[in-house]
């Protein structure tokens, strides 16, 4: 029996044999997922606590050759105990207006004067803290991470952290308990009829 292949049909069968070839592919390789190091977990949380600021208020600072430093023995311990706490009777703070004390660890405001708390793994500090008191504390605002805590004063932009991703405030907790201990209680809000 002789076939017959002319030049239309033999692109097609060409055509189809190249096509069935390209399409037959290997399936893609399964990616293993790697769940990062504990020192991983720390490097990313030290830098999450780095570029949000939580320096800023957090750790008492001395005045430098560049302006205020960090006192790294005080590191995140928040506004000193052993340091009086300032009374004001100014008008514009009455207004909306706020003032700091000089390493940013205290301020005060129309809501009062508060004092930025201990971070550091001390029990004065979030030694006996969970990790979802942490979250609630960070995400929701709560003192001391209690649903039924006061809301956290300003300055802390807790509201800015809301939809903070669970890896990321486990990162951060989990950065904040490796640091080194510093016990320290920090003082109690002054309510504005007060200062």
């Amino acid at each position: 029996m002789k076939v017959k292949i002319n030049l239309p049909n033999l692109f097609l069968i060409t055509l189809c044999i190249v096509l069935f070839v390209s399409c037959k592919t290997e399936p893609a390789p399964v990616l293993e997922s790697t769940e990062p190091t504990q020192e991983e977990v720390i490097a990313h949380g030290e830098y999450l606590v780095t570029i949000m600021g939580c320096h800023d208020c957090h750790s008492p600072k001395r005045m430098g050759e560049k302006g205020p430093e960090i006192i790294p023995e005080l590191m995140l311990s928040g506004y000193p105990s052993d340091r009086p706490v300032m009374s004001f009777d100014i008008p514009l703070l009455k207004e909306g207006f706020a003032i700091f004390y000089p390493d940013l660890t205290g301020s005060a405001g129309p809501w009062g004067i508060s004092f930025s708390g201990n971070l550091t793994p001390d029990d004065t500090g979030i030694g006996t803290w969970t990790e979802e008191q942490f979250k609630i504390a960070l995400t929701q605002g709560k003192s001391k991470g209690l649903e039924n805590g006061r809301i956290l004063l300003p300055p802390m932009p807790w509201f800015n952290f809301t939809n903070m991703k669970d890896e990321d405030v486990h990162a951060m907790f989990t950065y904040l308990k490796s640091i080194n201990p510093v016990e320290n209680v920090a003082p109690a809000p002054v309510p504005p009829d007060n200062m």
